[in-house]
Formats: C-alpha cells, structure tokens, sequence
C-alpha cells in the first residue's frame, strides 16, 4: 500500500518551514565538497558512484585525481577497462568502476555524450539505482526528484520515528514517501543536498547532536539513538585463501581473476591445499557477509604458467589495479623481502 503525503506528521505549513529551516542550515553549515562546486552531469554521476559505501574523507582525493584523467564522458568510455580499475583501486567494489564505464559508453553511444535530464532515462544506465538516479537529477540538474541515501534514510526515520526496519520493502516504502513528501516545488539541488549533510554532521548514526539540529521541533522520535531500525545483521561465514608469493629474476608471478566481484584484477596466485611452504604473511580481510583469511606461503616458480597467470617486471607493477587485500599483502611483502618498486610501496590502496 501506497503512503500518502497527508499520512506524514506536518501539514503544509509545517513542511514549508521544515524545508526553509534546514535550507537556511545548509547555507551557513554545509561542507565545501568537490562535486558541489559544479553542475557538470558527469562529475556528478562520477561523485555519486564512488560515494556509494565510500565516505566522504575517502573520496575526495580519487575524485579529483579521477577528473584529471578522465575528465568527461568521452574520456572515459574511449578508455579500456584495465585502465578503469588502476584509476578505482583503493575504492574497492570494483563493479561500481565497471559499471560507471558502460554508463559512460551508453551515454556516448546514446546521448552523445550528454546526460539527459530525465530521471527515468538516467535510471537506465548501469549501476544506476533508485537512489543514484534521483541524487544525479536533484544535483545535476536542480530536478525535485525523491532521493534516499543512508544518511537521509537516517533523518527520516527518526523525523517520523519510524520502527519499522528501513532495510525491508515496508520501511522502503516510508521512507520514499516521506522523502517525496517533503519535495520542494521545484529546485531540488538545495533540499536533497541539505538532507544529506544534516545526516552527516549533526544526525548522525551514533551520539546524534539533537541540540544543534535545525529542525528538532519537527522531529517525532523518542529515542533518536535507537533509530533507523534495522533486520538482524548475517552473522559473518569464515573464509581461508592461500596463495603464494613467487618471485624470480626482479619478476613476480600474478594471477588474474575472473569472478564478477574482482573480474580484471590482480592477485597472488592460488594456492591449492596440498601445496606448502613457509608462510610468510596472514591477514583478515571482510567482503559481504564473509571474513576472510589470507594465508601468503613461499612459492616456487611453476614449469608452466597457467593461463590466467603471467609474470610482471618491477616496471610493469605500478600500472596493475589489484584487489585491496593482495594489493596491501604484495605491498608488506614486497618491503620484507626486498623486492623493491619504486611508486609501488608508496601507492594507496
């Protein structure tokens, strides 16, 4: 069942005070972020992949390096996807890279380059969600389009004091709804933007600064820091990978994989069971609901390659986009071992 707007606690009025309240807040407090110093449709897009489950802090500085190297939708999409996933590693979830590359190809092959100001047009792209849609319409085009982020999902739930789980299709719902509800007539940009930075800095998940909110009279929650609810987490399945450090002749040997997550990257190779040697590192690394162990054993070199396999000089290291775990484990064993690389050690990832 639908939720209508009358179904939300403010009537008109209370809406239209409610928005000029947290627009005023947003004048005076909101950060100086890099994609809000423009209107160009493609930052925006570029901004909006790499913020989904990347903070802010973290994205700044890919950002700006990203637009240097592809600063427009053209360069991107003429760029092959190897040169994609050197550019995104550290950000992790590669898929994001990958599909911020077709959607770059589709609006060069489809828009010529130019990104329609059509919400439901934008939604067709690759990697582009609900969310991620309706963010690029408000941001890039000042469209009044409903958007529901994390931090906004936050603000809402504790505006409405919502005890239904935001993580279902019932809290879903809500949460859509009221955020459509509150809708500016018209100039978007301004409203969605405020949201966002009130979740960020004054509603937050943890301690949330009621005191200091521009909106607290509108605010029905009794226990803001109890709020959103959520389903019980998964509880996190245990992993084991061990690969093998194989070094010979200033050369490493990588292997690369093929699964849909990490597909095109770099790693150490695979180490079956009954392979051993000395293990020369471990270390844990997360990835959906898993926890995984990473076990690096001494390796010999192999009399034959395997085809997904191939050697690597210490020139052509730096230029590999690796997953984050085996990019930090090939990082701290290379500095162990000796195996050095200039502008390889000092590479974040």
């Amino acid at each position: 069942m639908k939720i209508k707007h009358t179904a939300l606690p403010w009537d008109d009025t209370s809406r239209a005070a409610l928005r000029s309240r947290l627009g005023e807040w947003f004048r005076a407090a909101g950060r100086d972020l890099p994609w809000r110093r423009t209107l160009d449709p493609y930052a925006v897009m570029v901004s909006e992949f790499m913020l989904q489950q990347t903070q802010v802090a973290t994205v700044i500085d890919f950002f700006n390096r990203w637009m240097l190297r592809f600063p427009d939708f053209e360069a991107l999409a003429a760029a092959n996807e190897a040169e994609v996933l050197h550019a995104w590693q550290g950000l992790g979830y590669y898929s994001r890279a990958r599909n911020l590359h077709r959607a770059a190809q589709r609006v060069v092959a489809d828009h010529r380059g130019r990104l329609p100001a059509d919400v439901a047009l934008i939604g067709l792209l690759p990697g582009v969600g609900r969310y991620t849609a309706g963010a690029i319409g408000s941001f890039a085009f000042d469209l009044a389009t409903p958007a529901v982020d994390a931090n906004i999902a936050r603000v809402l739930a504790r505006l409405l004091d919502l005890q239904e789980p935001v993580d279902t299709a019932r809290g879903q719902q809500i949460l859509w709804a009221a955020a459509e509800g509150l809708l500016p007539g018209r100039r978007g940009r301004e409203h969605t933007s405020a949201l966002m930075e009130l979740g960020a800095l004054v509603c937050l998940p943890t301690r949330p600064r009621c005191a200091e909110c521009p909106v607290r009279e509108f605010c029905t929650a009794k226990n803001p820091e109890l709020l959103p609810r959520k389903k019980p987490r998964r509880k996190a399945v245990p992993m084991l990978e061990r690969c093998a450090w194989i070094v010979e002749d200033e050369s490493i040997l990588l292997e690369q994989q093929t699964g849909p997550r990490w597909r095109g990257l770099w790693k150490l190779p695979s180490l079956s069971e009954e392979q051993q040697g000395e293990l020369l590192l471990e270390t844990t690394y997360a990835f959906t609901h898993h926890r995984v162990t990473l076990q690096v054993y001494a390796g010999a070199a192999p009399g034959q390659v395997a085809g997904e396999q191939r050697w690597f000089s210490k020139g052509e290291l730096p230029q590999a986009a690796f997953a984050s775990a085996h990019g930090r484990a090939l990082r701290v064993l290379a500095d162990q071992t000796g195996f050095a690389v200039p502008g390889f050690l000092d590479a974040s990832l």
